[in-house]
C-alpha cells in the first residue's frame, strides 16, 4: 500500500515528520535500555541509582520529602523506593533530630558503593555513545534536541 504524503507548510511531509518522531522515540528507548542494562551488572535500577547518588551527594540524611523533591516524583514512590533500598542494604532509616514523627533516608557503606559502581556503569554508556555519535555535529546534535524541549 503507497502511504499518501501530505505536505505541510514547513515543507515536510507527515512520513517524514512521523519518521523523526520514531526515530527519536527509538533512540531514547535504545539510551535507556543501555543504562538499565549496565546499571543491573551492578544489582541497581535507574530508580535506586538516582536516589542513592542523591543522598551520596547531599553528604547526610535526608526526609522521604526533601528525596521527593530533589527525584521529582511523589512522597508515596519515595516511601516504596526506600522500602526496596533499605531491604537490599542500601540505605536505613533514622530518626529525624528535629521531628519525632519523621524518618530520614540515609545511605549505607553498601549503598555509598553501589552507587560508586553504578557511577561507573553510567560513564561507560556515555563514553559508548559518545564514540557511537563521534561523526555528528555536536552543536547542531544540541540545538535539534534542545528544540524539542
Amino acid at each position: 500500500m503507497k502511504q499518501k504524503l501530505v505536505n505541510h507548510p514547513s515543507g515536510e511531509n507527515e512520513v517524514s515528520q512521523a519518521h523523526v518522531m520514531y526515530s527519536l522515540m527509538h533512540a531514547a528507548h535504545a539510551v535507556e535500555k543501555k543504562l538499565e542494562e549496565a546499571l543491573e551488572r551492578v544489582e541497581l535500577s535507574g530508580a535506586k541509582f538516582a536516589a542513592l547518588t542523591v543522598l551520596v551527594q547531599a553528604g547526610a540524611s535526608l526526609s522521604l520529602g526533601e528525596l521527593a523533591t530533589k527525584l521529582t516524583c511523589v512522597r508515596s514512590n519515595i516511601t516504596q523506593l526506600v522500602d526496596r533500598l533499605e531491604a537490599d542494604g542500601l540505605v536505613r532509616r533514622v530518626d529525624d533530630p528535629v521531628d519525632r514523627r519523621s524518618k530520614r533516608a540515609a545511605v549505607t557503606a553498601l549503598g555509598q558503593k553501589r552507587q560508586v559502581d553504578g557511577e561507573r556503569q553510567v560513564k561507560e554508556v556515555q563514553v559508548e555513545m559518545a564514540r557511537a555519535l563521534s561523526g555528528l555535529d555536536r552543536d547542531a546534535l544540541d540545538c535539534a534536541l534542545a528544540a524539542l524541549r
